[in-house]
């Protein structure tokens, strides 16, 4: 299942589910909150990349922040239709899959590092990243996210 990204509510039940679900798997903030800014709009705008996908048999990505958007070299419209596999080249794929294997039985993996690939075809290697299970207040599995600040070009 997607999560339909439209509307002010849509949008911040999403934030509110990224920020929540991490401070449960990690025990840490993924950012700092400003009171009284919506939190949709502190995300989207945050000088870390962020991003996650739905449940489908085939992950689809649901959300990407300005940041992501850019190191992804997308327009929301395409990001959020893209399979999340092929945002790493084929031959990581493998090595892709096994690790989401361990962040769903884990809650979360901190410290990832792996190579990803632009739309433009442009590889990129990113460090230290944290991938968590979003799950909500009932429990139930929603998709995975995640966080990463450090990325260089190859």
């Amino acid at each position: 299942m997607q999560l339909p990204l439209t509307g002010v509510g849509a949008t911040e039940a999403h934030a509110r589910l990224l920020v929540d679900s991490y401070r449960k798997w990690t025990g840490k903030e993924l950012l700092e909150i400003v009171p009284g800014k919506r939190l949709s709009e502190q995300l989207y705008q945050a000088d870390i990349v962020i991003l996650s996908h739905g449940t489908e048999t085939d992950p689809v990505l649901n959300y990407g922040n300005q940041k992501g958007l850019g190191l992804w070299e997308m327009e929301w419209e395409a990001f959020t239709s893209t399979p999340s596999r092929l945002t790493a080249e084929k031959m990581e794929r493998a090595e892709r899959d096994r690790f989401f294997e361990a962040v769903t039985s884990n809650g979360y993996v901190d410290n990832y590092t792996g190579i990803r690939i632009s739309s433009t075809g442009r590889r990129f290697y990113i460090l230290h990243a944290t991938v968590w299970n979003l799950v909500d207040v009932s429990g139930s599995y929603l998709g995975q996210a995640a966080t990463f600040s450090e990325y260089r070009y190859l």
